[in-house]
């Protein structure tokens, strides 16, 4: 095999290797959040469903129809909070899965700038004089693609979070509306 060719195989070898490399990476971070979500949905049905059993075991207990529509009115507490820790869950699952998928893209992005930057400085090593303007203009792009990859992930970062405070303002805002709402009609 002549250096070119060996230069050739073992460019591609290398490639196939990043691109099995992130398959793996991207296959990795969706199947546990897929776990995650499947097993969330699990325990929000066996949760939602004990509650509804004790509600009803409660109602049908009732004396009279006043305990009964009072009972009732604070039975839905119960539900309201299994919807609540569902959303909070469920936003901690996705923000996880996002934050990892940006981290890997992230290192993507930063290995394929070194690679590239490693071949324009070969082919620096090759070029005629008078080139070096034009491959500080291609380094130069790279260190772009670079900090606009990080500056991405940083707004990524401040999106799950925000979403996060949005969902966490919700829930307390809903749980403590529910119970005046309960006391209201009892």
């Amino acid at each position: 095999m002549s250096h070119s060719t060996e230069q050739i195989y073992t460019a591609a070898r290398n490639q196939i290797q990043e691109q099995l490399g992130l398959a793996t990476s991207l296959a990795d971070v969706l199947l546990d959040s897929t776990q995650k979500m499947v097993n969330l949905n699990l325990s929000i049905a066996k949760a939602s469903f004990d509650t509804s059993l004790a509600s009803t075991q409660r109602l049908l207990c009732a004396e009279d129809l006043q305990e009964f529509f009072s009972l009732g009115t604070h039975e839905t507490q119960p539900h309201t909070d299994i919807v609540l820790t569902f959303a909070r869950d469920l936003a901690n699952i996705t923000s996880g899965a996002q934050i990892a998928l940006t981290r890997v893209a992230e290192e993507q992005v930063n290995r394929r700038s070194k690679q590239m930057v490693n071949l324009i400085d070969e082919f620096g090593k090759l070029a005629p004089a008078g080139s070096e303007s034009a491959l500080s203009l291609m380094k130069s792009a790279m260190d772009n693609v670079s900090a606009s990859m990080g500056q991405l992930a940083r707004n990524s970062k401040i999106a799950v979070e925000t979403m996060e405070h949005n969902i966490t303002l919700a829930s307390t805002s809903a749980s403590e509306s529910q119970p005046k709402s309960g006391r209201a009609r009892g």
